[in-house]
């Protein structure tokens, strides 16, 4: 067959060679071992968590090499494309500060090599798919879905490999004349590889994260451009990856089963690979035993739950990073007021197996960003979460700002900060007693004491209490109080003689703090007294009593 008559035949709207498309991207100007990564989602439903496990990756891999980090959106499935998904994508990766240097934007593209979006690249991959058709590497295929669905019942039935390949790839060496014939009525096609792999033949190929891997050859001649034109993501991703300099491709372990496709597609276009890192897939407990972590299982899944949860996006970043590198906790301990950035990530220290998911670990890890955080930082994270997602909430929380910082801030400048809450959803319900609105009396009153003895303490606090009183002052009336009613004035003594009491100065305290938030367990009663003020505390100890 006359392949460059064919080629020119099946692409006469294409007029650009590939020497053009190379002269229109050059060869990135870098300093040596800097390194280009890409995250690429398709827009074909929500972000999944997986996708920041491969953007964090990327975006150090880049950034710590002085490289560049770019965005691509990969929407040549328009069937599956979700209106607003890019939009939602891009937002999301601001949230979780992964700074990009170039790529689509919510205005538009920016950047050296675009477009950046695969759809508005057609043209790019149709002259590539002409040249490898011209080499002979690549033809029309006239089959039908219903034919494809019979051979594939055959192989079935034959118990072989499925697939369209070998003597099963009816239009591979087709004649000439046939194809003309189906052309010149207009019978849909598709453009497909020719392989010339052998699966008896082995690929030897290293990993930046598994490491040495061996694969059998592929002889699949699959599917370059789909019959309205527009490439697979196994042709594009090549193409692009190419053009843009891309150095190292992060993605799922799930493509390993595809590389020696890509790889041979890479060889016949005669460019080199890039370097590909293929990521542990992330897991997590079900009863006792693991699997992968369900879009349609697992909320957790989606990464605009942990917006609507109110997870700090600081938080969710530190996680997946210990998710990422298994030295980064030790690090974390040794440098607990650092930057994540200033971490030294690297491909090594990835996990080779699958990542457990822990939520409780995540909570855990989101409890020690946020005590290190400052009050104002807490309080603009929160009031902004809140409006969004608890506007009764935000009412309350942002008609006194001065005063909620206050209520922030308690025991967070101690040397060990207080870790009351990792996650904004708690708020409400952490702070609800400081506001007179969702205020709730409760609280159980300690047993060892009787019911006057209960009354005795209230009433004598409301005698004894001055707003003015350091801690100091404050903590002596109590033990006082304590010392009237035959209590311990401190813990000390009663452990050394319990006997001799009915209980101590921390009784005196807990009567209080039930009068005071309604709870057993609040922050610093102190802290909470002076926040509260001397009107509104003694209106509830007069309420108590």
């Amino acid at each position: 067959m006359d392949t460059a008559a064919l080629a020119a035949l099946l692409f006469s709207h294409i007029t650009a060679s590939p020497a053009d498309m190379e002269a229109r991207f050059p060869r990135r100007t870098l300093p040596d071992g800097a390194r280009v990564t890409r995250i690429a989602p398709s827009p074909t439903g929500f972000l999944h968590i997986g996708a920041l496990f491969s953007a964090l990756t990327d975006e150090r891999l880049a950034h710590l090499s002085g490289g560049v980090f770019y965005l691509r959106i990969e929407d040549t499935d328009r069937k599956r494309e979700v209106p607003g998904a890019v939009e939602a994508y891009i937002r999301n990766f601001d949230r979780y500060g992964l700074t990009f240097d170039e790529g689509v934007t919510i205005d538009g593209d920016t950047g050296s090599y675009g477009p950046y979006r695969q759809s508005q690249r057609t043209e790019i991959y149709q002259t590539f798919a002409k040249w490898l058709v011209e080499q002979g590497r690549a033809y029309p295929c006239f089959c039908t879905e219903d034919e494809l669905n019979a051979m594939r019942e055959q192989q079935e039935t034959e118990k072989i490999t499925p697939g369209y390949y070998g003597t099963w790839a009816v239009w591979r060496d087709a004649d000439e004349t046939a194809v003309r014939e189906k052309l010149a009525v207009g019978v849909p096609y598709v453009i497909r590889f020719k392989s010339l792999g052998d699966p008896e033949r082995r690929i030897k190929f290293t990993d930046q994260i598994k490491g040495a891997l061996e694969f059998p050859e592929n002889d699949q001649d699959i599917v370059l451009l789909k019959s309205d034109g527009i490439p697979t993501y196994h042709f594009a991703h090549v193409v692009d990856d190419h053009l843009m300099g891309t150095t190292h491709v992060v993605r799922g372990e799930e493509w390993l089963a595809s590389l020696p496709v890509h790889l041979e597609i890479f060889r016949a276009m005669g460019w080199k690979p890039p370097k590909f890192c293929h990521t542990a897939t992330i897991m997590k407990l079900d009863g006792s035993s693991k699997r992968k972590i369900s879009k349609r299982k697992d909320p957790e899944a989606d990464l605009e739950w942990y917006s609507r949860e109110g997870y700090p996006p600081e938080s969710v970043r530190e996680y997946v990073m210990t998710l990422l590198n298994s030295n980064f906790e030790d690090w974390r301990r040794d440098h607990a007021a650092e930057d994540l950035t200033a971490f030294p990530f690297s491909l090594n220290k990835m996990s080779v197996s699958g990542a457990l998911f822990d939520l409780q670990k995540l909570a855990d890890v989101s409890k020690n960003v946020v005590c290190r955080m400052s009050a104002a930082q807490v309080y603009q994270s929160a009031a902004a979460w809140a409006k969004e997602y608890s506007p009764d909430f935000h009412a309350l929380l942002t008609r006194d700002p001065a005063y909620s910082t206050a209520i922030l801030n308690i025991g967070r400048e101690d040397p060990k900060p207080r870790r009351d809450y990792g996650v904004w959803s708690e708020l409400p319900a952490y702070m609800s007693f400081f506001f007179d609105e969702t205020f709730t009396p409760g609280g159980e009153y300690p047993a060892n004491l009787t019911a006057d003895d209960h009354r005795a303490i209230l009433t004598r606090f409301l005698e004894t209490y001055c707003a003015d009183d350091d801690v100091n002052a404050w903590f002596d009336k109590l033990k006082a109080i304590a010392a009237e009613l035959g209590l311990a004035p401190d813990t000390k003594t009663f452990r050394k003689n319990p006997g001799a009491y009915r209980g101590h100065v921390g009784d005196v305290s807990m009567v209080l703090r039930v009068a005071v938030t309604g709870r057993n367990n609040a922050p610093d009663l102190y802290s909470v007294m002076r926040i509260l003020g001397a009107e509104r505390t003694l209106a509830r100890v007069r309420a108590a009593l």
